[in-house]
């Protein structure tokens, strides 16, 4: 959508409007980060029969017509984890933009020090408490979709 009030494009929006490049359906994630007292942060691998199965990820879903973000976290917690996240405790961090050869994925990223429960995996996925220092160093022993490696490194630094 062009927001400008007169509606020209700009030279490079005429020469991308031209490109018969074909659009790939737009997914919308929420994923959330659980970080422990000690700085360690959750990850869930993809249980077998699942897109990227094997693969390690921030637990997260997809956002549901008329849900928000944050909604779609505390729903998704509640599944996969069994763990109860209140609004006011959850801080957009950051977001991936990924185009896969099937869709582009877009996820905010949310982080999160305080909920109610103990994690327990209720998909048949595997959990792991992992510090971000030890994702950027061991990558063959957490394996994560490509839309999740830029977060890495931002978290490092974060925590």
């Amino acid at each position: 959508m062009d927001l400008r009030p007169d509606g020209r494009l700009y030279p490079h929006q005429r020469f991308l409007s031209q490109l018969n490049v074909p659009s790939l359906p737009l997914i919308l994630v929420a994923a959330c980060v659980l970080i422990d007292a000690d700085g360690r942060v959750l990850i869930a691998q993809r249980p077998e029969g699942k897109a990227m199965a094997g693969l390690w990820e921030f637990p997260g879903g997809k956002i549901e017509a008329g849900e928000r973000p944050e909604e779609t976290v505390i729903r998704e917690m509640r599944e996969e984890l069994y763990v109860t996240i209140k609004e006011a405790c959850l801080a957009p961090f950051i977001f991936a933009s990924h185009s896969y050869p099937e869709f582009h994925l877009l996820m905010p990223l949310f982080l999160c020090r305080r909920w109610e429960g103990i994690p327990r995996p209720q998909e048949g996925q595997s959990i792991a408490w992992v510090r971000p220092k030890d994702l950027a160093l061991q990558s063959e022993r957490y394996p994560m979709p490509p839309a999740d490696l830029p977060l890495i490194p931002m978290l490092r630094d974060l925590l």
